[in-house]
């Protein structure tokens, strides 16, 4: 039996690929295939973290150019975020897979406040947890939170799961035929060329904790089950040694 390649995983869903064709709010359908994905992981053993974004409801970077107070606006990205984490928790637990919901931004009657140890053992237990509401913070990134959580809980890699694009590339793939596709890179590519796969608070938190990042895409049914497996998919970005 082909073992996975990782032990403890963070999965960075964006609101982007949880809103499938859409463009906008929650597909059931994709919901439930990220799910199915999951529980099959677990008979491996995988212990799986899912840091969401909110983009599909509230871009808080894209209202605060439109003159909203920048604060004000991430925490409403924030509040999205927690949407996708309980649309999530409800999928995963109709097949029976026992989930967990912490939000940096307290509200206990729908999810647990963020606890490291708590985490950790939730995982350990086998539960997925599902981090929510960013860092607590305004002017960080859920890619960011996705860095934070992974370097708490000692996680071996971040999956990056787009929506839209299944690597990356030198230029917007989506707008450019001729981009090309890169394999392989190292953080401080991602910084130099400024090449917009996570914003540069994350890609730095990641170098400097050693964190392995593999971007790939949700366009194929078992995208995810294959990354863990070792299946070489997407690109996979690694610090300078």
């Amino acid at each position: 039996m082909t073992l996975p390649q990782y032990k403890r995983v963070v999965l960075k869903l964006s609101g982007e690929a949880l809103a499938g064709e859409k463009g906008y709010g929650i597909d059931q359908e994709v919901l439930k295939e990220i799910a199915i994905q999951i529980k099959e992981l677990q008979k491996y053993k995988v212990e799986i973290a899912i840091v969401v974004g909110g983009g599909n409801i509230w871009r808080g970077a894209s209202a605060s150019q439109r003159g909203m107070d920048r604060a004000t606006a991430d925490y409403m990205g924030m509040l999205a975020t927690v949407i996708n984490a309980l649309a999530l928790q409800d999928s995963l637990e109709s097949l029976g897979v026992d989930t967990r919901v912490q939000s940096a931004i307290e509200m206990q009657q729908v999810a647990e406040p963020y606890i490291r140890r708590r985490a950790i053992r939730h995982l350990e237990k086998g539960r997925v947890v599902i981090f929510a509401g960013g860092t607590g913070n305004p002017y960080f990134s859920t890619d960011t939170t996705a860095a934070l959580r992974a370097a708490e809980i000692e996680a071996e890699v971040i999956l990056l799961a787009k929506g839209k694009v299944d690597a990356v590339y030198d230029a917007d793939p989506l707008i450019n035929p001729n981009a090309q596709k890169f394999s392989e890179l190292k953080y401080m590519d991602l910084l130099n060329k400024g090449l917009g796969v996570m914003d540069s608070t994350a890609a730095s938190l990641c170098m400097d904790n050693k964190i392995t990042l593999v971007v790939f895409g949700l366009n194929k049914s078992g995208n995810i089950k294959r990354v863990i497996m070792g299946e070489k998919l997407g690109t996979i970005v690694r610090g300078e040694n």
